[in-house]
């Protein structure tokens, strides 16, 4: 059993991709637009999203794209677009798989055991990663929880993995490009994408650009995260 995000606009193709989901004992969420599935996505943990690429307020190949920098969910297109060079743009671009439409149930069941089961052999390979501990704060990368003196933190999926990255490296810079490549598995990229980010992040850890407790930014070098100093603020609650 799988949990199972399907976006689709075709409200009689939605149904019943529902209908057969459910039937195969998946626990499924349905959305009709490419920024609710984004919004799902950034707040919720799922094992697999079937994306149309005709939807309504974004093409789906940018909606794979948009996807991709947010999460690393296998990703399988469900489409009646059937040229071969956009197939592999979108398979190189990040999909897992490609389906055209009209497709039979049982060809859909096929194609999801086997992303799934290449998932979950990937995932196996490698150890649980250890709790870190910077300071008062506490992340937790197996449970994807993080605490800032005992307190919760409330973070969307990227603030959590941006957050890791850097608590795996304290006192350590990270370049842009680093935490691009890294964390958003891109080459390139907007540094603008990098410092909205850390100003979400900031603002749950209590603290700002001006007055930083644990984030901090060398100008043209990186970021980086490292315990208050002594007399900092240290044990103070998100303001």
């Amino acid at each position: 059993m799988a949990s199972v995000l399907v976006v689709e606009d075709d409200q009689f193709v939605r149904s019943a991709l529902i209908r057969h989901l459910t039937d195969a004992s998946h626990t499924v969420r349905s959305v009709g637009t490419a920024l609710e599935a984004l919004r799902e996505v950034a707040h919720l943990r799922f094992d697999l999203v079937i994306l149309d690429l005709g939807l309504p307020d974004l093409d789906g190949s940018e909606a794979l794209k948009m996807l991709r920098g947010i999460t690393d969910v296998p990703v399988i297109i469900a489409t009646a677009r059937d040229d071969e060079t956009e197939i592999v743009r979108l398979l190189n671009a990040g999909a897992d798989d490609y389906l055209t439409k009209p497709f039979s149930v049982e060809h859909l069941s096929a194609r999801i055991a086997a992303v799934l089961r290449r998932a979950r052999a990937g995932g196996t390979e490698a150890p649980a990663p250890p709790v870190l501990r910077v300071g008062g704060l506490t992340v937790d990368p197996l449970r994807r929880q993080a605490e800032l003196d005992g307190a919760r933190l409330d973070l969307t999926r990227r603030e959590f993995d941006l957050l890791a990255f850097l608590a795996g490296r304290p006192g350590v810079v990270v370049p842009r490009r680093e935490l691009l490549a890294e964390v958003w598995q891109q080459s390139y990229g907007d540094d603008q994408t990098i410092d909205v980010h850390l100003s979400w992040l900031r603002r749950k850890l209590g603290e700002t650009a001006a007055r930083p407790r644990y984030l901090h930014t060398l100008r043209g070098v990186g970021v980086k995260l490292e315990p208050p100093a002594t007399g900092d603020g240290e044990g103070e609650p998100p303001r």
